[in-house]
């Protein structure tokens, strides 16, 4: 092994690497000379991610109990120390990690720019490792990990009080490292001579092939010479690779029959070799091989459901594929693996169990990503495939409802419509908007230029930071986005909503755009020819379309806008700042309209108020605080609805009949709250 002596065991995870992890030790340690920051690199399949899984045993105290440390080459180990901060990017976009660093510091951070702020503010340096770059963001195409790289690693490797190691992919290690001060970065290439390891392949091909540690007998496995003999021709063959190493022992031990160990020139020195020769073994053509792992070298998040293979692997082939998929695990054993589905939100969408054990998707993946990029790369149109992959998932659809989709249809289908260029045409189903997992949903939809959204996808992107932030569920996201498509002048969308299998807590009646709303209140204007009419009044700036200026006819506190926030227009007008026009004016709207009604006609001294008594014996009462609203039931204290905002309520009210009132710096709207509808709808008759 590289710059190891024969005195000293090897790392038992890593068997090896030992000039990196002395580098690396010293990165630790701060050692005299070491850089603060180490970025970790080499091609896919490097073997990059276990050398930083092993060094990070050696951090973690308790882990490092369990390592034989006394037996180890000193040099290779540092020194005891509290363990690191280590977010790892699995699937997150970039803010999502730069929040885990702020948690883990417990920064009291608001916005990104105070996260690097409050960090180079600490008294001592801080130690950060980011490991699986590579593996960032929701969605693939989204290309994440250069977006991590940029917003957040280089920022952080900039920082003087951040030592910083990041594991990441070749193309974009140059770019972490460049602008920083001589001396202050090491880059690490797991494939350049001084950091390759090649007795460390043999060693692990040497393990794999041994019975001790799973391997069938088989001449070439039993007997040591020759199973030495076959490790340092497998070693040999794959180069800098770990990667190829284990392809070409798993797809010799899966398929022996044939396999002649003497003969050098049949084991793989690349990951498209070992595709390859081992379709070949088994008398398969390697382009079926290749269209079998297809679908997952195009596949979203953590793989694609087992019972979606078929159909997908057909999809991009062009043909039916479900007879080489029946026996084709001999063929694609070696290339995939079986995955831990995540804890989903399939409970709170009431979906079924199909295709599922224990109620949970079996998932399929590549055994590593750097078969994903030989396949892609062997397509001959990616965005074609992509195409009929995304066909494929839309007929998948139950009736074309999204409450019946397969979790990975439902969540990853904006992923492969993004990549097959037709993303903006998915988004035009409030059912998908309501039923999608919202990060990824995102992600998917910020990747494209807003000039090609509708104006539906513009309404999701501009929640869908509400709706990530809050972790809303399904029914909730389908009211938040119920009201914002009232307010952007969509209300055929707000409509279908309310058509779901949900009882939204409302349904808004209006929004009107006006800006600098600072009072509101429900009241009733008096009418000798019928029933009073129902009425919002808005404190306005005095140049706002429509609005009467207090004072036009004599008013002056008599007719002020009180709601429940305890604000009136007149209050707001006289204690505000010189030449501020907040509260000048009101604006008298109907309540009860589907859409705004304007009374600007109406003398606001006429507008009655509810008293004290109709409020304090109005079913419903209302609790406000600075970005949610909380409409309860005051027999049983129950929250009937729960209104949140991305920009503060400057003000709200709430009609005894459960009309509720809000206002924030973009405008104003009415929702009608669901548990007193009935009694609003025969008012409104």
């Amino acid at each position: 092994m590289t710059g190891s002596t024969e005195d000293y065991a090897p790392h038992p995870h890593i068997g090896g690497r030992t000039a990196a992890l002395r580098a690396l030790a010293a990165w630790r340690a701060a050692a005299p000379g070491a850089p603060r920051v180490v970025v970790l690199t080499g091609g896919s399949g490097s073997g990059r991610s276990r050398l930083l899984t092993g060094f990070l045993m050696l951090c973690e105290p308790e882990f490092r109990k369990r390592l034989p440390l006394d037996a180890m080459d000193p040099s290779t180990v540092p020194p005891e120390l509290p363990a690191p901060a280590v977010p790892t990017p699995d699937g997150l976009t970039a803010a999502q990690v730069l929040w885990l660093l702020a948690d883990h510091y417990e920064l009291d951070a608001t916005s990104t720019k105070d996260v690097f702020a409050e960090m180079a503010a600490l008294d001592e340096p801080v130690t950060v490792v980011v490991p699986d770059v590579d593996r960032a963001g929701p969605v693939r195409a989204a290309d994440e990990p250069a977006r991590l790289v940029r917003e957040v690693l280089a920022p952080l490797a900039a920082t003087a009080t951040v030592r910083l190691l990041a594991e990441v992919p070749r193309p974009l290690a140059a770019g972490l490292a460049a602008g920083l001060p001589p001396g202050t970065v090491q880059v690490i290439d797991l494939d350049a001579p001084e950091w390759a390891d090649p007795e460390g392949l043999v060693l692990h091909a040497q393990a794999a092939l041994d019975p001790e540690f799973g391997a069938p007998e088989l001449p070439f496995t039993v007997d040591p010479a020759a199973r030495l003999a076959l490790a340092a021709a497998i070693g040999r063959r794959a180069g800098t690779s770990p990667l190829v190493v284990q392809l070409a022992v798993q797809g010799i031990l899966m398929a022996p029959e044939g396999f002649d160990p003497a003969d050098e020139n049949r084991l793989p020195t690349s990951v498209g070799e070992a595709l390859d020769l081992h379709a070949g073994r088994l008398g398969a053509d390697p382009q079926t091989l290749r269209l079998l792992l297809a679908p997952l070298a195009l596949a979203e998040a953590d793989g694609i459901p087992v019972h979606l293979w078929g159909r997908l692997a057909s999809a991009v082939a062009g043909r039916d594929m479900s007879g080489a998929i029946a026996g084709g695990m001999l063929l694609a054993g070696p290339f995939v693996q079986p995955v831990e589905q995540r804890e989903g939100r399939d409970a709170e969408r009431g979906t079924g169990t199909g295709g599922r054990e224990n109620g949970r998707p079996t998932l399929l993946r590549l055994l590593h990503p750097a078969l994903g990029d030989e396949i892609r790369a062997g397509l001959p149109n990616i965005r074609a495939a992509q195409t009929q992959i995304a066909m494929a998932l839309l007929e998948a659809v139950p009736e074309q409802d999204w409450s019946k989709a397969d979790p990975y249809v439902r969540d990853h289908i904006a992923g492969h419509t993004l990549e097959a260029g037709l993303l903006p045409q998915l988004l035009t189903d409030p059912g998908l908007f309501v039923h999608a997992d919202p990060v990824s949903l995102r992600a998917a939809i910020e990747a494209v230029p807003v000039e090609t959204l509708g104006a539906p996808a513009r309404t999701y992107l501009r929640t869908a930071p509400l709706l990530t932030r809050t972790q809303a569920s399904a029914p909730l996201r389908a009211a938040l986005l119920e009201t914002a498509f009232v307010e952007d002048g969509l209300p055929e969308y707000a409509d279908a909503l309310h058509r779901l299998a949900f009882e939204l807590p409302w349904r808004t009646l209006w929004s009107l755009p006006v800006a600098g709303v600072s009072a509101v209140t429900v009241g009733s204007l008096p009418s000798p020819e019928g029933p009073a009419t129902p009425v919002a009044v808005l404190a306005v700036p005095a140049d706002t379309p429509g609005a009467r200026p207090l004072g036009e006819t004599g008013e002056t506190g008599e007719a002020d806008a009180t709601g429940e926030a305890g604000e009136t227009a007149a209050e707001t007008e006289q204690t505000g700042e010189p030449g501020d026009t907040r509260g000048s004016a009101v604006l008298i709207h109907g309540l009860l309209r589907p859409a705004p009604d304007s009374l600007g006609d109406a003398d606001p001294a006429q507008v009655l108020r509810p008293s004290e008594d109709e409020r304090a014996a109005a079913p419903l009462g209302l609790s406000r605080g600075a970005d949610y609203l909380r409409v309860w039931d005051r027999a049983s204290g129950d929250v009937v609805a729960a209104l949140i905002s991305d920009t503060p309520f400057t003000a709200a009210d709430l009609s005894p009949d459960g009309v509720l009132l809000v206002a924030t710096e973009h405008g104003a709207k009415a929702l009608l709250i669901r548990a007193a509808a009935s009694a609003i709808a025969s008012k409104a008759s």
